[in-house]
């Protein structure tokens, strides 16, 4: 696809994160949303691709960073049983309103280890009206991408990469584990510090002392 308009949905960070609890205090998980968030953005930033991005988010500091970093910001709508796919919902009418169809990319806001070259290979890759891109614990979803032509239908949550199948997405077959590893749990934290993370989140886990004796790779964005 040529050009891209890009989707997040961030909650409030204060509440978020809780399978992170074991290794981290709300205060801890709260930063390191908010670092995950900002190396993912400044990922996404460098694709030449994608044109704009807008964040929905109740969050005034999620608010406040994506402002700082170039992206459109909406609040959150009333939500009921299911605010993330709400919010995307919301997030792609607003960028169809703004910009008419154009190509639309929902995009996890937790992928530190996420490189522009990853994104950038898996926009050139994807064809049809509705893609998908599988997490890897190969039943989430990373990445839904849609035309111009197709309504984005988010089925994001449990066993989502199922659900965006079943509604007609093609999974995309890539060598792309920064795009991949969205952060839930400690395991996926040391996979993501295995593969580097941007310098946010390099910085916050340093805080932290999350610290190995071989030191950990950062991502750099190039």
């Amino acid at each position: 696809m040529h050009t891209v308009h890009a989707v997040m949905a961030v909650k409030q960070i204060g509440r978020a994160k809780s399978r992170l609890a074991s290794v981290l205090s709300a205060e801890q998980r709260a930063q390191l949303v908010l670092s995950m968030f900002t190396d993912t953005v400044v990922a996404a930033a460098a694709v030449p691709e994608l044109v704009s991005l807008t964040v929905v988010t109740p969050d005034p500091l999620v608010a406040a960073r994506a402002i700082e970093l170039g992206a459109h910001v909406l609040d959150e709508p009333p939500a009921g049983a299911d605010p993330l796919n709400t919010a995307l919902a919301a997030g792609a009418a607003d960028v169809r309103d703004r910009h008419g169809p154009t190509a639309l990319l929902a995009l996890q806001a937790d992928l530190p280890a996420l490189r522009p070259s990853e994104l950038a290979d898996m926009l050139a890759v994807a064809a049809g009206a509705r893609s998908v891109v599988i997490d890897h614990t190969g039943t989430g979803t990373a990445a839904l991408l849609v035309d111009s032509g197709a309504p984005l239908s988010p089925r994001f949550g449990a066993d989502s990469a199922r659900a965006h199948r079943a509604d007609g997405a093609v999974p995309l077959a890539g060598h792309w584990p920064g795009l991949r590893c969205d952060v839930d749990t400690p395991e996926d934290l040391d996979l993501v510090r295995a593969l580097g993370v941007g310098e946010f989140t390099t910085s916050t886990l340093r805080e932290f002392g999350f610290t190995s004796h071989r030191g950990d790779p950062v991502r750099t964005v190039c």
